[in-house]
């Protein structure tokens, strides 16, 4: 709380704090149910010129930020984001919508091409139950590909090349990484008309470009050099005292939901059963205070005699702390 007031206080602001934690074996990501979390949040807050969000996240739902944003907007003319470190995908599609983001030397955001998976992607050979996801930008480099080294360009070669990729894709599956394409890009264009001052037509289309097509791997980090001098996102660097206070900021929630340990029921495991209870996500401001928590129970079967453990997850969710 002491950290969030001097923040605040520096930035002439009121601030909201999302960590979506990746701790191994316990992480969470950006989804809807956020939204009405924040929107608690907001309405004790109430209207200010200013608003922050401190984000840190790997990603997550990639229609969440579109209404995020809108959201906050209604609460204040001017939004700021707070990047200490990773604001990953959806994260990065939140700071396309920020008149502002404040980014530290560690800093980070990244490419917004979702991969994308439903009931008519690839099997995955290693899981019979589970799906294949298929990134966007890499179904257009294969076709990209075909005709840039194999010379593969009329009308005629890439239908058979189509045809190739979907005697292993179904055609609906790539039907759906299409449409998340033309969504994925007409989501960052709008986000980045929220500004007060948008950049013009040229300008934005260069950013979302930059974004999806030309930065060639999802995993791909954007410093804020990069993301200033390069693709031309709004970046503010912040004064040291105010990137110190930033910085111990979210060590303060690294610590809290101990993102640098692997998550291991199995060592609270006692005797046959051991109810859990552990927190995996943050929303917190001076007025509130909101964690996502993970219930549930970790038990041996026939105690003593077998060695296996079931781990069951019973409830999940946003939970009221303050």
């Amino acid at each position: 709380m002491a950290l969030i007031r001097e923040i605040e206080a520096a930035r002439n602001s009121r601030l909201i704090c999302y960590v979506t934690g990746d701790r191994e074996n316990l992480s969470t990501r950006i989804a809807p149910d956020v939204t009405g979390v924040f929107f608690r949040h907001l309405e004790l807050i109430g209207t200010h010129p200013l608003i922050d969000v401190l984000l840190y996240t790997r990603g997550g739902d990639v229609l969440t930020p579109w209404r995020l944003v809108h959201l906050i907007r209604e609460y204040t003319d001017r939004l700021g984001v707070l990047v200490p470190f990773r604001a990953y995908s959806s994260g990065t599609l939140i700071c396309l919508g920020a008149d502002e983001v404040v980014m530290g030397k560690m800093g980070e955001l990244g490419p917004i091409d979702p991969s994308v998976v439903n009931a008519f992607n690839p099997q995955d050979p290693t899981n019979p139950v589970a799906r294949m996801p298929v990134n966007i930008e890499d179904v257009y480099s294969y076709l990209a590909l075909a005709c840039d080294k194999a010379g593969i360009c009329t009308d005629e070669q890439l239908g058979k090349a189509f045809l190739l990729l979907g005697e292993h894709i179904h055609p609906l599956a790539l039907g759906n990484v299409h449409r998340n394409y033309l969504l994925i890009r007409s989501l960052a264009k709008k986000l980045i008309s929220l500004h007060q001052q948008p950049p013009d037509e040229a300008s934005v289309a260069s950013i979302v470009d930059s974004l999806t097509e030309k930065l060639y791997a999802h995993n791909h980090m954007i410093p804020r050099r990069e993301a200033a001098a390069e693709i031309h996102l709004p970046v503010v660097y912040p004064s040291e005292q105010l990137e110190k206070l930033v910085w111990d900021l979210y060590l303060e929630y690294a610590r809290e939901l101990v993102l640098d340990e692997p998550f291991n029921p199995v060592e609270l495991l006692h005797d046959s059963r051991c109810e859990f209870r552990v927190m995996s996500g943050v929303v917190e401001s001076t007025l509130a205070q909101d964690a996502f928590v993970f219930e549930g129970v970790v038990e041996r079967q026939d105690f003593p005699e077998s060695g296996k453990i079931n781990v069951n997850i019973l409830k999940q969710g946003w939970r009221k702390v303050l």
